[in-house]
């Protein structure tokens, strides 16, 4: 079977439902801008950052619960 005849499988799930969202999902799921979120995902203490490689993934409940403790982004 070649790669040219393998389709992938697309899931329309909502972005509240989800329990990992890209850096793109979740600037659009906070309207925070990815650029501020590479920047605190880069931090050594960021708990909501999941690295999957080099890839950011970011736990959408612990980044609900990060976000409702800040006072400013």
């Amino acid at each position: 079977m070649s790669n040219s005849s393998v389709k992938k499988q697309s899931y329309n799930v909502p972005l509240w439902v989800k329990p990992n969202l890209s850096i793109k999902e979740a600037s659009v799921y906070s309207r925070i801008p990815t650029s501020k979120l590479y920047e605190i995902t880069e931090e050594q203490d960021c708990t909501f950052v999941l690295w999957i490689g080099s890839r950011r993934m970011i736990k959408r409940k612990a980044f609900e619960e990060y976000i409702e403790k800040q006072y400013s982004i």
